[in-house]
């Protein structure tokens, strides 16, 4: 690749059915949402099985923007993304043959790189570990449902296409009710991906519980999406804390789960190395992407037109709600 540097449970069959199919594709790479904000990585197939996955082509129409690519720093003809493969739509999972990778990432990045008139190689890695590399120049960029969090704006520097967030889902038999105050989850286990916002979400208010006098919930991180259903339908889980797109698709897909709330809202973006000279190109050409069409497009495919945006942006502020 050329750029402009290169520093370089039982009642719940389906459930089975999504651990099942996470062991039988080797790994990719290293493992939401996710996609974040993720949930974990791994090389798991789609919850529903590989043909439940949309394959409708919204970006080989992509024309280049002119104006966007002239934002390119010189020299940059090809780049590197790196994806977090979570087996669950919309997030990125692989078709049936075990080697295209398809998710609303990959299309937000491909139509991204069409726009901009360059070359896109994808990698698959584990979703904790991409952050960390970016700096190292292993990876242009990660595209892997990033939420943008203040304490990731202090060494990342992220270009916004989507708003989605954290959210809860528990058993459909469960007495769980909306999670409005983290203290509603004192006693309880939490599975929920590793290395993501909705780790340290937990970790940072365990406090609450002590606080409040009372025993503190567990936090079991996974670094596959099959591993957290699985520990769910086992009942060595309570609750799992997730991307909320990634909750509504599994939720909308299987039997014996049910979606609770929407907990905390975030801006998702690409994720760049700080001081990026690739911020402006990519805010451009997913602005371009917004006024043609071809991100609503993106998001009719995946289900999540709930999660548009009205204009990219370049590391805003974490929302507080």
């Amino acid at each position: 690749m050329r750029t402009f540097t290169r520093t370089r449970n039982r009642r719940f069959a389906p459930f089975a059915l999504l651990a099942s199919a996470t062991l039988l594709l080797t790994a990719c790479g290293s493992g939401a949402g996710s996609g974040d904000g993720g949930g974990g990585g791994g090389t798991a197939q789609a919850a529903a099985g590989s043909d439940a996955i949309p394959t409708t082509d919204v970006v080989s129409a992509v024309k280049k923007d002119e104006a966007a690519a002239k934002l390119l720093p010189a020299g940059v003809t090809d780049l590197t993304v790196a994806v977090s493969v979570s087996g669950q739509p919309p997030g990125t999972a692989y078709l049936k043959d075990g080697k295209t990778l398809a998710g609303q990432d990959v299309d937000f990045a491909d139509a991204v790189a069409k726009a901009l008139g360059i070359g896109l190689k994808h990698e698959s890695a584990s979703f904790e570990a991409i952050l960390p590399a970016l700096d190292s120049g292993k990876y242009d960029f990660g595209a892997s449902n990033f939420g943008v969090t203040d304490e990731r704006r202090k060494v990342i520097d992220f270009v916004t296409y989507i708003n989605d967030g954290q959210g809860f889902a528990t058993r459909a038999d469960s007495g769980l009710k909306a999670v409005t105050d983290l203290r509603q989850l004192c006693g309880l286990n939490v599975a929920t991906g590793a290395g993501t916002t909705f780790e340290a979400t937990l970790e940072e208010n365990r406090k609450v519980c002590a606080d409040a006098g009372r025993k503190a919930y567990k936090v079991q991180t996974y670094s596959e999406q099959g591993a957290i259903w699985s520990s769910l339908q086992q009942g060595r889980s309570d609750i799992v804390m997730s991307t909320i797109n990634g909750l509504r698709y599994a939720v909308a897909h299987q039997t014996g789960v049910k979606f609770l709330n929407e907990y905390h809202r975030l801006d998702v973006g690409f994720a760049f190395k700080k001081n990026t000279a690739l911020a402006p190109a990519f805010q451009a050409a997913v602005n371009r992407l917004i006024a043609d069409g071809t991100y609503a497009r993106i998001l009719k495919k995946w289900g999540t037109t709930g999660s548009a945006i009205d204009t990219s942006r370049i590391s805003p502020p974490d929302q507080k709600n």
